[in-house]
């Protein structure tokens, strides 16, 4: 039986950063998959959303990578930006001491930008389908040093139309490389496409955490109609008094409608879906990671891979269209060990697609009366004292990796023809401070980024005040988040 990851070959700086992100025993999935990965096997696994399989391949790859090759070696492709952006920034804080460089591309954000930064110096692309392959045609994603791929939630890509984008970027990839494939669920199409493109792969499944009743307690409530809902959620809502709680809509117009009733009784609350821009998802999401609200009214663009801790409560507001979506709705709640409760809405007409999701998880989901009003009553004044009193911010799971990390601005960078190696030649200059003590180094056209480690940060700060790089001398303050 494996005591932790210090049991894995893994180097000292990957496993310094799995310490300060308290990753303490690995997960089943992260058991099974680790140790094949860094033997650098071809994987096909099936795993529930909130198993922890993020971790299981981008611990091995940061290990695997070569610091000292320029170009992308791993590319990871996922459905939603949401999740692209979660993923690199979960690589980022695995390879955070080793340096490693990750970057994610997307729709819905500037072409030329993303060109800017693929130009640099990146060790793994974390990406979208669509964009992947325009950056691929376009030339400006450099693929033929790629050894690692991983394609997540495979499912989900097959469910949103990309599978023949994927099999297009599979096909311009270098053939000697290692592909892993994650998905919930392994559907004829994902499975052709293991057979297609990899070799003997290695299959792994584990237990289906995520829906399982023992960390999750199902339940549906029926209702005689739909426009009894909006009283049912604050009923329930009001009894259940959740710390943070997702309530599911199947139409962003429905999340609209919903989200405006609601904040005229001064819920707490936000909403998202697909209609909104990129930046305006990423703040919500980014409020609600953080615990700045306690109710989110989300479609299901916020059901796939979100890694939101302490979810007590999901509503399925709206029963989703597809009997996978309930799965990974109620798969926000029940995370790392926690218990939560998924409450799904019901009007007599719906019965048979309740029973189709039944057959799909597997178990019978029980119904339940509906609050009385007694209950109510009885949990008004506690509820009401809850949703006045400011909500306790969550910490980022990387806080205390941060703690010793500053990440500098300077005002020069591509423009002033500055390069990486100027930077270290001049920080490494400063008494006391070595190459080790140097993170990432971002060049961008008219500013560059450096992560100072080992707690070094205000010594450089101070220091770099009286300096030059490349005889130039530049502003530099602590980056602002």
């Amino acid at each position: 039986m494996d005591k932790g990851f210090i049991d894995y070959k893994l180097s000292n700086d990957i496993q310094q950063a799995l310490a300060d992100l308290a990753y303490e025993q690995p997960t089943e999935v992260q058991r099974k998959v680790i140790p094949r990965a860094l033997k650098q096997a071809d994987l096909v696994v099936k795993s529930q959303t909130g198993s922890g399989k993020t971790a299981s391949f981008a611990i091995p790859t940061c290990e695997l990578i070569d610091w000292e090759e320029n170009r992308p070696q791993a590319l990871v492709l996922t459905p939603t930006r949401e999740l692209a952006a979660q993923v690199q920034e979960d690589f980022v804080n695995i390879g955070r001491y080793k340096r490693v460089k990750a970057t994610a591309i997307f729709g819905k954000q500037s072409f030329e930008r993303q060109k800017l930064t693929l130009k640099q110096k990146n060790h793994i692309v974390v990406g979208t389908p669509g964009r992947v392959l325009d950056h691929i045609q376009k030339n400006t994603l450099p693929v033929n040093r790629i050894k690692y791929l991983v394609i997540d939630e495979a499912d989900e890509m097959l469910n949103m139309g990309f599978i023949e984008q994927v099999e297009a970027i599979i096909e311009a990839l270098p053939e000697d490389r290692v592909t892993s494939l994650f998905s919930a669920t392994i559907p004829e199409d994902v499975e052709h496409l293991c057979r297609k493109y990899m070799k003997a792969p290695e299959n792994i499944e584990v237990a289906s955490t995520g829906i399982t009743t023992d960390q999750i307690t199902h339940s549906l409530i029926e209702i005689p109609q739909d426009d009894k809902k909006i009283s049912l959620l604050k009923d329930v809502t009001t009894v259940e008094n959740p710390d943070s709680c997702i309530v599911f809509c199947n139409t962003k117009e429905n999340v609209d409608q919903l989200y405006r009733q609601l904040k005229r009784t001064n819920y707490s609350c936000e909403k998202i879906h697909g209609g909104m821009s990129q930046e305006e998802r990423f703040s919500v999401m980014n409020k609600f990671k953080r615990g700045k609200f306690r109710y989110l009214i989300a479609t299901d663009v916020a059901a796939r891979g979100i890694d939101i801790a302490d979810i007590s409560l999901v509503i399925n507001y709206d029963i989703p269209y597809e009997k996978e979506s309930y799965v990974h709705r109620t798969g926000r709640t029940g995370r790392a060990g926690h218990s939560g409760k998924a409450i799904t809405f019901m009007t007599p007409r719906e019965r048979k697609q309740v029973s189709q999701i039944e057959q799909y998880v597997g178990f019978y989901i029980p119904i339940n009366k509906a609050p009385s009003k007694a209950s109510v009553a009885k949990s008004t004044a506690a509820f009401k004292q809850k949703m006045n009193a400011q909500p306790s911010e969550k910490k980022d799971k990387s806080a205390s990796l941060n703690k010793n990390i500053m990440k500098l601005y300077f005002n020069g960078g591509k423009q002033k023809k500055l390069r990486p190696v100027d930077f270290v030649g001049t920080l490494t200059s400063i008494p006391d401070v070595t190459a080790d003590d140097i993170g990432v180094i971002n060049i961008q056209e008219r500013a560059t980024y450096v992560d100072i480690l080992n707690g070094k940060g205000e010594h450089v700060l101070q220091a770099m005040k009286q300096k030059t790089i490349k005889g130039k001398q530049l502003k530099v303050h602590p980056a602002r988040e």
